[in-house]
């Protein structure tokens, strides 16, 4: 697997790691446990890393260098494919041929190393965008940068050259064919997983359970609680969630005594231009005293605030699939979302959560008021999202993207079967 610009060994929430490095850990677990071997190439960001770590059984994680350790931001990458390239190649070089089956490439810098190496090696090359330059551009949040064409141009080509592409959703499947005139043989729909052992509800049940997390977590126990959880950058829109809960607080002065608003992330992307702005942000609206400001959290730790949430608020403008959003429902937190990309598979509008059309804090202050009248919401829309997220297993998603390899590898050597892959 090729993951250029994000490792799998960051933290989700920081920078530019989010549901694309949860995807990458937990999909290279689950293939290892069907005995697929699993080598993960990185960039190297640190001089203290060492050059190989054992991720899980099966699964190695292979820092490549690539241009200074520290300072580069992900739009500085695409100077460094060349010699994330040469590292890769020099690795292989190294390996008795046959080594690697079939590369694996996630987000089009991956992708742009992958089509160069698989032409080589003479292996298939399955890609999966994970977002695309052409989709967020029609979709930009307000002040937000549009994908440069340099990138647009990048994912073209990784297009044309993959072998097989891995889709999150029908939709996303056709947005690849829309926008990129993919060939609709090569596109296949996995839809992504969530570790149902971690996010899952509490065994002593839906109401015990956000009571016990209330209390580790420090939150007041009759609390309407409304979690903003990911990175904070425009495309993921928490500034909408704020202007919500302005406007209720407006209309529903007395609320002002028993509302909580935990954003729990880190600055990335265009967000890193000014990191302080969604707490300036708070301050401009009068809400700063119910906004509680977190950074990222380990996965664990994130499960408890997902119990302890009335609801999760997701209202980006971009989401390929919104992995938070089935992370949340797991635990049995219903969920407010943006009706965009892969969320309407993701929640279950109507039962599992609510489905926003816009970004209108309007629209999202009216959905929070639900919760505010009719505190047992939460828990009914919770027992439905967590049946709705058992759907969503790594398991099935790594067996759906083996039998993707098993594909891939048929029609590169017809008339033959392939042993298992290492990727």
């Amino acid at each position: 697997m090729l993951s250029v610009h994000t490792s799998p060994l960051h933290q989700p929430g920081t920078g530019d790691a989010g549901g694309m490095n949860v995807y990458v850990v937990e999909l290279a677990r689950r293939l290892a446990a069907l005995g697929i071997e699993v080598e993960i190439f990185t960039r190297t960001t640190s001089a203290a890393l060492p050059p190989v770590v054992a991720l899980a059984p099966g699964v190695l994680v292979r820092h490549v260098t690539a241009g200074p350790y520290e300072g580069l931001a992900k739009e500085d990458l695409p100077a460094q494919l060349c010699a994330f390239t040469h590292g890769l190649t020099r690795e292989w070089a190294g390996r008795r041929p046959g080594h690697y089956d079939l590369l694996h490439s996630h987000y089009w810098l991956s992708g742009h190393v992958g089509r160069l190496a698989a032409a080589r090696w003479g292996v298939p090359l399955v890609h999966a965008m994970h977002t695309m330059a052409k989709v967020k551009n029609a979709s930009l949040a307000d002040g937000d940068t549009p994908e440069p064409a340099a990138r647009v141009r990048g994912e073209t080509h990784v297009v044309r050259a993959a072998d097989r592409l891995i889709a999150n959703t029908g939709r996303e499947a056709d947005e690849l064919l829309r926008h990129y005139d993919a060939d609709t043989r090569r596109v296949a729909v996995v839809h992504p997983g969530v570790d149902l052992e971690r996010f899952r509800p509490d065994p002593a049940g839906a109401s015990a359970g956000r009571a016990a997390a209330r209390a580790r977590l420090g939150l007041p126990q009759d609390a309407l609680i409304p979690l903003f959880a990911g990175r904070i950058q425009p495309l993921k829109a928490p500034d909408v969630l704020l202007r919500a809960v302005a406007r209720l607080l407006t209309r529903r002065p007395g609320l002002r005594e028993r509302i909580v608003v935990p954003v729990v992330g880190g600055p990335s992307g265009s967000g890193l231009a000014r990191p302080e702005g969604l707490h300036k942000l708070a301050a401009s609206l009068g809400i700063s005293d119910v906004v509680l400001f977190r950074p990222p959290v380990a996965q664990d730790t994130l499960a408890d605030w997902y119990r302890a949430a009335s609801v999760l608020v997701m209202p980006s403008h971009s989401e390929s699939f919104g992995l938070v959003a089935v992370e949340a429902q797991a635990c049995g937190t219903p969920v407010i979302a943006a009706r965009v990309g892969g969320l309407p598979v993701a929640v279950h509008d109507g039962v599992s959560g609510v489905l926003v059309t816009g970004h209108d804090p309007e629209d999202y202050a009216r959905a929070l008021g639900r919760f505010a009248d009719d505190p047992s919401l939460t828990a009914r829309m919770g027992a439905a999202a967590a049946r709705h997220a058992r759907s969503f297993g790594w398991d099935t998603a790594a067996a759906a993207t083996a039998e993707v390899y098993a594909a891939a590898l048929r029609e590169r050597r017809p008339g033959t079967r392939p042993p298992g892959p290492r990727v």
